[in-house]
């Protein structure tokens, strides 16, 4: 049994922000009811696919959950909704704030409604800053949070990072917060608004190191990490490719500077600790580039294992898929559908030494008439929605 069996959760939510993290409770254990308009989450058609409405953004953040289809701008979807609720542990969405009222959906009406509830507002800013309601996407809070200009100050210009980092640690984080509100409800009894906000949880992810010297009062020293900001700081040229060396302590430098056979440097007092180091980064990383270039990448590997420093081959993206340590923990799975096979990387996390399961995603609507059943409705009842939904698209 997985550690989030038994728990219901309704995802309200479109794109990757949301339907990530509700992923990951599916991925855990938890029923993942993935409610969509009858248009259907736009991820749908974002890249290839066997079949319509499949496609692989799609497949990527919804597996495991099943499917449902009810328009919430009609008084029935409203009110079936509100029905499936009273057995639900957890609502998540990610609709603008302002639109909420017009859906039935205003937090405090809602919670009152059902006051185990856990509601959950997966939101682009917080409700009370200025920039609150404003539409956001990946790219728009990696400019606001930091990000790009991050890039700027290592690349010269300012970059996204080409993944929707955004989007993911912020249902990271999502999923960490609902957690904790259900944690409190069983010591209170009550659900309860939470409110996820990706600008500010960007802006405090970034400045987990990059706050650096503004953590005191005057400042002790400039906003950036100076170890990661560092030109030098990246797989570095050997003779016939790159290795990536995460030389950190003492032990480690003098270890590389004995196999790089450059001893001398060991007693350099800019390299004397940590903190010296840091003060001083461009200057050891630069020296370790000029070092490194001069010996084969497998030279590299086999000198810097002898002397205990952490180093690793870059490993391509293509080749992941083979890499013999996937491969041995059975990381990557497969699951058979009937358009055909579709492969996934599997759960990171194991429990008691093994790895989740993971289910194959919905088709739009897929369990409609499933989970109304079991929230209570008739035969009937579920024929009069369809039909209304039906003439409402007509």
């Amino acid at each position: 049994m997985l550690p989030l069996h038994g728990l219901k959760v309704i995802d309200l939510s479109s794109v990757i922000f949301g339907p990530y993290c509700a992923q990951w409770f599916a991925d855990l254990g938890a029923d993942v009811i993935k409610l969509e308009a009858p248009e259907g989450d736009s991820t749908r058609q974002t890249g290839p696919g066997l079949e319509p409405g499949m496609a692989a953004l799609f497949l990527g953040s919804n597996r495991g959950k099943r499917g449902l289809v009810l328009d919430l701008k009609s008084p029935e979807g409203q009110a079936a909704l509100d029905r499936l609720l009273e057995t639900a542990d957890v609502l998540l969405h990610s609709i603008r704030p302002q639109k909420l009222a017009s859906l039935g959906l205003e937090p405090a009406a809602l919670l009152a409604r059902h006051p185990r509830l856990v509601f959950a507002g997966l939101h682009g800013f917080g409700e009370a800053g200025p920039y609150g309601g404003l539409p956001a996407y990946d790219d728009v809070i990696q400019g606001m949070s930091g990000i790009a200009d991050l890039m700027a100050q290592s690349t010269g210009s300012p970059r996204y990072m080409p993944t929707i980092i955004a989007d993911k640690v912020s249902g990271l984080t999502a999923g960490l917060a609902i957690l904790a509100a259900i944690i409190r409800r069983q010591t209170t009894g009550k659900g309860g608004f939470v409110e996820i906000p990706m600008f500010e949880t960007l802006v405090a992810f970034n400045f987990v190191e990059h706050f650096y010297g503004h953590h005191f009062d005057p400042p002790l020293g400039p906003l950036g990490y100076p170890r990661v900001m560092a030109p030098w700081r990246r797989p570095l040229a050997t003779a016939d490719g790159h290795v990536c060396m995460m030389a950190y302590t003492n032990a480690h430098w003098r270890g590389f500077f004995t196999v790089a056979g450059a001893p001398d440097h060991i007693a350099d007092p800019r390299f004397a600790s940590i903190s010296t180091r840091t003060t001083h980064i461009d200057a050891i990383y630069g020296l370790a580039g000029d070092l490194v270039r001069h010996k084969t990448t497998a030279k590299w590997l086999q000198l810097l294992e002898g002397a205990q420093v952490p180093c690793a081959p870059v490993i391509p993206l293509d080749a992941l898929e083979t890499d013999p340590h996937l491969a041995a923990t059975g990381f990557f799975t497969r699951i058979d559908t009937p358009a055909g096979p579709l492969r996934y990387p599997g759960v990171p996390v194991l429990f008691d030494g093994e790895r989740p399961p993971v289910g194959a995603p919905p088709h739009l609507g897929e369990h409609t008439a499933q989970v109304l059943a079991e929230a209570g409705f008739t035969e009937a009842d579920i024929a009069a929605l369809l039909a209304s939904r039906a003439a409402r698209q007509a």
